[in-house]
């Protein structure tokens, strides 16, 4: 039977996986991606369970570096809960896992030889009869991924009334390097929520949560935040002083629920599909999910078929979490009333580890598909 072929446009953490596992299921790939060289902005992700078993599924290891302890915290310091590293585990069934976003995208495009990667390449348009026009001319394929991101112009061709929202608040990230390594923190306060997530290497990835209009800038940010945490309890304000880099983004979600995942011959996987606010870093996490469940359904069924089972699976999970996104930054850095806050405060101190622990287990306890990888095919 001849090879099908598959275009995947956009070269991020989706696009890239779902390249990894089409491959794996026997399929010719063609990455296009617009930007000149494959990076990623410096800062760090997590990688919940869901996203280890993805990853492990697709052949691709990471370096990850495994949560061991930490909590959650008023701007004092003072604990609201503990986090025990060991009933995670026993809850989610792997560690809860971080990496700089760089050595992910990094380990995926590895995995993939360089023929299949085209960068510097500009779609242009995407017919769903599979052409994709871009830069260079067009290309035929027999699916078309679009991975190319919470503004995708695939998307929008194929759903012009989809629409993307603020999210309610802004994001700082950095990563420093600490002498003395922190553990894992999240520091709740009246719309504010700062993370703290330790790296491999001496790295820590941390984040800023900041409830408030959209469009506002500084003119320096590392200033901005040093004098308005200064009094925040370590390692914030030696995190803020130790980054070389802070970056500031508005964050961003699709506001409108799409009706299918799918067009013709075209999958929308990722961001493209079913773009999330961060609250609960699931993200990249659904994004590597999409990925192994279209390979699974690419593998034997028709691209008819494999489209309407991916979309039937994929889109009810998708747009689940992403709603659960939307009330967890309600009711955790986008609350604001003082009230309100300290009684969450108080609640929180209640709830035994056992409980807290156990937040998004039904999520991250997601099993992948199996990827049986095809034969090699004959010279």
């Amino acid at each position: 039977m001849a090879s099908r072929r598959a275009v995947v446009v956009g070269g991020g953490i989706g696009g890239l996986a779902a390249a990894i596992g089409l491959r794996r299921v026997g399929w010719e790939v063609t990455v296009l991606e617009r930007a000149p060289e494959l990076t990623a902005i410096g800062a760090g992700i997590s990688l919940w369970p869901n996203a280890q078993r993805a990853l492990a599924e697709l052949g691709v290891e990471p370096r990850i570096s495994a949560q061991r302890g930490g909590g959650l915290v008023d701007w004092r310091g003072r604990r609201l809960a503990k986090w025990d590293a060991d009933l995670f585990v026993r809850s989610h069934g792997l560690p809860l896992g971080a990496i700089h976003r760089a050595n992910l995208i990094e380990t995926l495009r590895s995995a993939l030889p360089d023929s299949c990667l085209k960068t510097g390449v500009e779609v242009t348009s995407v017919e769903q009869n599979g052409v994709v026009h871009h830069g260079s001319g067009s290309t035929e394929a027999d699916l078309v991924v679009a991975a190319d991101g919470i503004n995708s112009p695939i998307r929008q061709a194929l759903f012009p009334a989809a629409r993307v929202e603020y999210s309610g608040g802004a994001a700082f990230r950095g990563i420093a390097k600490l002498p003395l390594r922190p553990t894992l923190s999240t520091t709740w306060a009246a719309g504010i929520e700062i993370g703290v997530l330790p790296l491999l290497d001496d790295e820590v990835y941390w984040w800023v949560s900041e409830a408030r209009p959209a469009g506002i800038r500084h003119d320096d940010v590392r200033a901005y935040l040093s004098e308005k945490y200064a009094r925040w309890h370590e390692p914030i304000p030696q995190l803020i002083d130790a980054t070389p880099e802070i970056l500031l983004h508005d964050t961003h979600h699709l506001a409108t629920p799409l009706p299918s995942y799918v067009r013709g011959r075209i999958a929308l996987l990722g961001d493209a599909a079913h773009a999330m606010p961060p609250f609960l870093g699931q993200g990249g996490c659904q994004a590597l999910e999409d990925a192994v469940v279209l390979a699974s359904h690419a593998k034997e069924s028709t691209v008819d078929e494999a489209l309407r089972r991916y979309d039937a699976e994929r889109r009810p999970r998708t747009q689940k979490v992403a709603k659960a996104s939307i009330q967890a930054g309600a009711s955790g850095p986008l609350l604001r009333n003082p009230a309100a806050v300290a009684l969450r405060a108080t609640f929180t101190q209640l709830l035994p580890a056992s409980v807290t622990t156990r937040i998004g287990a039904s999520i991250s306890r997601w099993q992948p598909p199996r990827l049986t990888p095809a034969p090699p095919r004959k010279p």
